[in-house]
């Protein structure tokens, strides 16, 4: 963990921001990366991204597009927090959440991950307990899960 990356998926939401910030805590203590994840789920289930298209493929098109500029607006908020000479790596994904996070972890040898754990109604419910409780249990690394504590 002290000299390899920190994986820290975000869903964009508050709680994600919570847990970046502990991510950004690590890096600066353990002089390492981020990479920050987000995971495009499938456009027809619980995320209400406020696209209304045509086809297929023009939604594609936006929820990248929305994805990209979310992530360009944290990256501008992250990089005045770290350290001179740490960098942050963002990355988008498509398809299940868990599936890609573990994926994106093994493929880049992260030294652990940072995720937010989101409970109840109104969130994007990026990770349920559920889901979070999967990955602590299939990841090979270490799994900081923040808990959102207004639920």
């Amino acid at each position: 963990m002290r000299t390899r990356q920190i994986l820290c998926p975000t869903d964009f939401s508050e709680t994600a921001a919570n847990a970046l910030d502990y991510a950004i805590e690590l890096a600066n203590f353990y002089h390492v990366d981020i990479r920050l994840l987000h995971v495009k789920s499938s456009p027809y289930g619980k995320h209400n991204y406020g696209i209304i298209v045509e086809t297929p493929d023009e939604l594609e098109h936006h929820l990248e597009a929305y994805s990209l500029e979310k992530m360009n607006i944290l990256l501008a908020s992250i990089e005045d927090k770290l350290e001179a000479g740490l960098t942050v790596k963002t990355i988008i994904r498509s398809g299940g959440t868990v599936s890609q996070i573990l994926e994106e972890a093994g493929e880049q040898d992260v030294g652990m991950i940072v995720l937010a754990s989101h409970h109840g109604a109104g969130t994007l419910h990026f990770l349920h307990a559920n889901l979070a409780e999967e990955l602590v249990h299939k990841a090979k690394c270490p799994v900081l899960v923040v808990k959102d504590m207004n639920k």
